[in-house]
């Protein structure tokens, strides 16, 4: 294992290896206040989760034109100072947050911080995508998964300890570690955007932000962001309306939902390196079918067993799909954008989880209200069914450009290049 481990690090350049510590320093301050942010609210305020939903839904929505905005200026004025950016106001609005007394300012405080904390966010991939070449680029998000799953399973477990003496703290940790990455990145990251070539006219801003048109007019892309929506809306309830359903069908309390989620975590800790090495070598748009039927037979199942143990067993099948998907998208959305686009293409991948889980919950609400509540995993488990199909469509329409090829066996001769 450590060999394994040793060989993996050698692979990759030093630079990423910085980035992948900070962005785990980074996370864990974020996960130390993100699973008790809408107990805080609901408990401080002493309103109910239709209120705290209101408020959270605010932030996602001025979060998608945040990183819309930010796209552009990522392209335009480099990645790191985007990133520095957020890390700043990150730490600002959380303390801002901690203090607030009144539930009426979090309604435009929500707005503030859903837009300008969204900035920073195709920074961050687009960064990898400069730093990582293209046969590395699936890997390395994979890396980043395992690195943000760890996060998961430590954050929360000192946030817990941190709220039960006081919920200011948390926003005062979570304030502290952004700083600290901030002076990090500050003084260890150097700007990765590519200089740009020789004799090229630079864009001025409003040139950048018109530059949107051409990634709207990517229609291969914007099949591949449809394809990522059908499935998404239907994965992100696990992370919602998963816990609802469990507790009001099935009496499962939230301790037992905890567990389910930490399987998931542990899951991928143990196994993303050795599924990221395996599916590197195999056609991407077929990895994200392949994936994508993981998710449709274990959220379809849920609609089905009773039984904790199988519920358990959904958990996994779901994410031995995700260790296959998001990664593998991550990498085909940077693979799309050409190099002066990075941050554009990266805001617009964004969208494909902003849109969904902006209308997914209140659609999954409706449906858990009104219907036979397994119903909504029947629904999710044909969505995905299309989502299989639209990937397989781009496999056979896109997959024999180079820019989507596999990665190769170290002898194996190299894919004919093809438009």
């Amino acid at each position: 294992m450590f060999t394994r481990l040793n060989k993996i690090y050698h692979e990759f350049p030093r630079l990423f290896w910085v980035v992948v510590i900070v962005s785990f320093i980074d996370r864990i301050g974020g996960t130390l206040l993100f699973p008790f942010f809408a107990l805080y609210i609901t408990q401080k305020f002493g309103v109910g989760m239709t209120q705290a939903g209101i408020l959270l839904g605010i932030s996602s929505l001025f979060g998608l034109i945040g990183s819309t905005i930010g796209g552009a200026l990522t392209d335009k004025f480099g990645r790191k100072q985007l990133i520095l950016f957020g890390l700043v106001f990150s730490a600002i609005s959380m303390l801002t947050f901690g203090s607030v007394d009144n539930l009426s300012a979090l309604y435009p405080l929500m707005v503030v911080v859903g837009l300008l904390s969204s900035v920073a966010h195709p920074a961050h991939d687009a960064m990898i995508a400069d730093i990582l070449p293209e046969k590395q680029r699936q890997e390395g998000f994979g890396i980043l998964r395992v690195v943000g799953n760890l996060s998961w399973i430590i954050g929360p477990t000192i946030g817990g300890f941190v709220a039960n003496i006081n919920f200011f703290y948390l926003f005062v940790i979570d304030a502290v570690v952004s700083c600290v990455v901030a002076v990090i990145i500050f003084r260890s990251i150097p700007e990765t955007k590519p200089e740009a070539h020789e004799h090229e006219e630079s864009e001025s801003l409003w040139q950048t932000v018109v530059g949107y048109r051409v990634v709207i007019r990517d229609v291969a892309f914007m099949a591949f962001m449809v394809a990522g929506m059908l499935m998404l809306i239907v994965y992100q309830q696990m992370y919602g309306t998963l816990s609802v359903y469990l507790r009001d069908s099935h009496g499962i309390n939230p301790s037992g939902y905890g567990f389910l989620m930490t399987t998931s975590a542990i899951t991928v800790v143990l196994f993303q390196f050795w599924v990221s090495r395996l599916i590197k070598f195999r056609p991407p748009f077929l990895m994200m079918a392949f994936g994508t039927i993981f998710y449709m037979i274990g959220f379809a199942l849920f609609g089905v067993v009773t039984v904790y143990v199988l519920f358990a067993l959904n958990i996994v099948i779901i994410t031995i799909g995700e260790m296959i998907v998001v990664p593998t998208s991550q990498a085909l959305a940077a693979n799309f954008a050409p190099e002066t686009m990075r941050g554009r293409y990266m805001a617009i991948f964004g969208l494909s989880w902003a849109i969904p889980s902006t209308i997914g919950p209140g659609a999954a609400g409706y449906i858990l209200d009104n219907y036979n509540p397994n119903l909504l995993w029947y629904i999710g488990g044909a969505l995905c069914a299309l989502s299989v199909l639209a990937y397989y469509a781009l496999h056979l329409r896109l997959g024999a450009r180079q820019q989507f090829a596999p990665a190769q066996k170290e002898g194996q001769p190299l894919p004919a290049a093809s438009d």
